[in-house]
């Protein structure tokens, strides 16, 4: 990932205390191993952290105290003084007397009241991390570029593939002309036809799937403005995406693919695109719903008294 797109993160308003573990899991993959060893470490210990100089957070992390601060500054603070700030008001929140979060893996024997606490878990924090990590600078350009784009073009596969088209859907309902790949062929053959004023939006966790980056290259060397949505900002993916869109890191388990963790933070991203974009289109998106809710509406009237509903 280039410089230029690590220090886009930082753009927005310094992150609250509370997401400063957020930043740390999904950016560390991106950063250098000296960067994740200061992240790793104002993490894994804020209250101590913040009582060290940023000399000493160097000498402890063996890095030097210009990697501290670019750490800082990629974790979306100006300097290391923000950083222990939010470091202290951190470590005071952990020290309230919050009950410890449910953080075990499924087991296999696991009765299913506890796989369902378990996984309520793990989606509330996926959704809070996704949230902690988004940046709406580049949340907002994204929203404008579909509004205004004459077609949008969502590549997908496989998990990915069902977020692509729920977008599509959506984008369908308020009168958008936007249509889900999930062929790696036509994807390709769709690029191409893409122009100054289209979108193309690529949906890959990984960042590496390449069904899925070459539609995307096609789209943006054709001139289409063209967005990732990924949750690795420095994958393959980024360096042909003006925009980049970033989902939480998935924390996978033998009984929890990556893919579950990753369909949910992508699902929140597109729910943002899409109200972003209704918002934007009010005029037109109302009556568009509208239409759509009649269309369908004898469809869901109730049925003959004593059938099944």
């Amino acid at each position: 990932m280039s410089n230029d797109v690590k220090e886009s993160f930082g753009r927005d308003a310094p992150p609250a205390p509370a997401a400063l573990a957020a930043k740390v899991r999904t950016l560390a993959p991106s950063m250098t191993r000296s960067m994740q060893r200061v992240a790793e470490a104002v993490a894994g210990d804020p209250a101590g952290c913040a009582a060290l100089t940023v000399t000493g957070l160097a000498e402890l992390t063996g890095t030097s105290e210009a990697t501290v601060v670019r750490t800082a500054r990629i974790l979306g603070y100006p300097g290391y003084r923000d950083l222990r700030l939010a470091l202290a008001g951190l470590a005071a929140q952990q020290q309230s007397g919050r009950a410890p979060a449910v953080t075990a893996d499924i087991a296999v024997d696991d009765p299913l009241t506890d796989v369902v606490a378990k996984l309520a878990h793990d989606e509330q924090q996926t959704l809070a991390d996704t949230a902690a990590a988004l940046d709406t600078t580049q949340l907002g350009a994204a929203v404008a570029a579909m509004a205004g784009a004459g077609r949008v073009e969502i590549y997908g596969m496989a998990a990915s593939g069902l977020v692509a088209q729920d977008l599509a859907q959506k984008l369908l309902r308020i009168g958008r002309h936007a249509y889900a790949h999930s062929d790696p062929h036509l994807a390709v053959h769709n690029a191409v036809t893409l122009r100054s004023g289209d979108v193309a939006v690529a949906i890959t966790h990984s960042g590496t799937t390449g069904d899925v980056i070459e539609p995307l290259r096609v789209a943006f060397e054709h001139g289409a403005t063209t967005i990732a949505i990924t949750g690795r900002p420095g994958s393959p993916v980024s360096q042909y995406a003006d925009h980049i869109l970033t989902t939480s890191i998935a924390r996978e388990s033998e009984l929890r693919p990556a893919a579950m963790s990753s369909r949910t933070s992508q699902l929140l991203v597109v729910d943002c695109l899409f109200v972003g974009i209704a918002q934007r289109t009010y005029e037109t998106a109302a009556p568009a719903l509208s239409a759509s809710y009649e269309a369908l509406a004898h469809r869901h009237q109730s049925a003959p008294r004593g059938g099944r509903q």
